[in-house]
């Protein structure tokens, strides 16, 4: 049975990776290839769907990563991180900067995919909870939670909104209706959730490359107003291509806006001023710009194979229907549609690790009841979001992300990650119950 092969895979990663400390690319592959043959693949097929979910995640993340890495890298190395960390510790004080993150993430999360999200936020994470001499994981919990909230909740991001067409829901309403869950879903996944952990046990040790440690005179650093609007630049010009493209979608800048609103380009173009605004501008030269960039990319380079060979073993599952397989069992529910659509949803994601394919999928099973139960198709949309981020693990490139950026054990990345994102799949389907009793 699929989910017999689904589970031999993840005790065997957790047995090579914590058993024997094999490297977790090398696992990663192993387990792909294993669960790939269980499944009933030749090793020639699993090996197939092995390299086209290598070769999609890198395809989809490779210029996100590494760009994110370098303008983060150039901010920081340039003292504009310490800047936007400095202005923000005493603007809300020292005891309300995990309010200060968390507010920045969910702005940022709005417009943002999680990925690059992550990548543009995480060093403001390190120097901002080094200035303020907090635990990195007492403001980067929050902050995570507020971006995949975001991008499982909220329309534009691609797993909503193509839900929502599936439904027929309207994306005005979906977007604000996301926005009342993943606001208390947030918060209690991040800031309360961080509240059960003692201090010591949120510290970690920075990876190197992602972060540095080095503090800037007064006079060495660039201004607060300059240093934010490059930090955000990529979150400007996203938004604006998401703004265009909900308001209007066939006016003459669409085409442009669609151009500069892409994440990649939206970095690249955020790299090219950085350029300006972290080095040329404060009196750096070409060469000693171009180490920052070099460190960033090579800062990296593992966490970038992980985080594919996540990609490959999502893949081998997709590739062995086990999503076919799930949907077959629920067909025939006589639950509440929201519950159903949540359930089969949360089921694929446990199961599959694609938030997408699991949020697509449960939508495509449910969308016959909207019509025939009569439920909203806007709150339909957000109960497969909900579904869709729960309990995350070793077959989610999210987990891999996460893992990785903050350097953790796999133990420790269930304990934070895994429960945050069920506790913000848990409370998002709490919401959608209780507004569909107002709507």
């Amino acid at each position: 049975m699929p989910i017999i092969s689904v589970t031999i895979g993840v005790a065997l990663l957790l047995v090579l990776m914590m058993g024997t400390k094999l490297n977790a690319f090398v696992s990663l592959i192993i387990v792909s290839l294993v669960v790939g043959i269980l499944e009933g693949m030749t090793p020639i097929e699993a090996i197939g769907s092995i390299e086209a979910g290598l070769g999609g995640t890198l395809g989809h993340l490779t210029m996100i990563i590494i760009f994110g890495a370098v303008l983060g890298k150039l901010m920081t190395d340039s003292g504009g991180a310490q800047r936007i960390a400095t202005t923000l510790i005493n603007a809300f004080g020292e005891k309300r900067v995990q309010l200060a993150a968390v507010v920045t993430a969910a702005i940022v999360g709005i417009a943002l995919f999680f990925e690059t999200g992550v990548v543009v936020l995480i060093p403001l994470v390190f120097t901002i909870a080094t200035a303020a001499r907090v635990p990195v994981l007492y403001l980067g919990m929050p902050v995570i939670a507020a971006l995949i909230t975001m991008h499982g909740f909220v329309p534009p991001h691609p797993g909503p909104t193509a839900v929502a067409n599936v439904f027929g829901a309207n994306i005005g309403l979906t977007m604000i209706y996301g926005v009342i869950i993943a606001i208390p879903a947030f918060i209690l996944a991040g800031p309360v959730y961080t509240k059960l952990f003692k201090k010591e046990s949120l510290e970690i040790e920075i990876p190197k490359g992602l972060f540095n440690p080095k503090q800037f005179k007064e006079e060495e650093l660039p201004k607060f107003g300059i240093s934010l609007l490059t930090a955000l630049l990529p979150v400007i010009l996203i938004a604006l291509q998401a703004i265009v493209e909900i308001f209007a979608p066939k006016s003459a800048i669409a085409p442009f806006t669609d151009f500069i609103g892409n994440a990649n380009i939206a970095l690249l173009i955020s790299i090219i001023v950085a350029i300006f605004t972290f080095g040329l501008n404060l009196g750096k030269k070409m060469p000693e710009i171009m180490q920052s960039l070099s460190e960033a990319v090579s800062g990296i380079g593992m966490i970038l194979l992980i985080i594919a060979a996540g990609g490959a073993f999502k893949q081998v599952l997709v590739d062995s229907h086990i999503d076919k397989y799930i949907s077959n069992l629920m067909a025939g529910s006589t639950l509440s549609p929201l519950l159903l659509t949540w359930l089969i949803a949360a089921i694929l994601r446990i199961a599959v690790g694609s938030a997408t394919v699991a949020g697509m999928t449960a939508a495509g099973i449910a969308a016959p009841l909207v019509a025939s139960a009569g439920a909203s198709p806007e709150l339909m949309v957000l109960a497969a979001g909900a579904g869709s981020v729960t309990f995350s693990h070793v077959n989610d490139a999210g987990f891999w992300i996460y893992k990785e950026y903050f350097n953790l054990s796999i133990g420790k990345t269930i304990k934070t990650w895994s429960v945050m994102v069920t506790i913000i799949s848990l409370v998002g389907l709490a919401g959608v119950l209780i507004l569909d009793m107002f709507i």
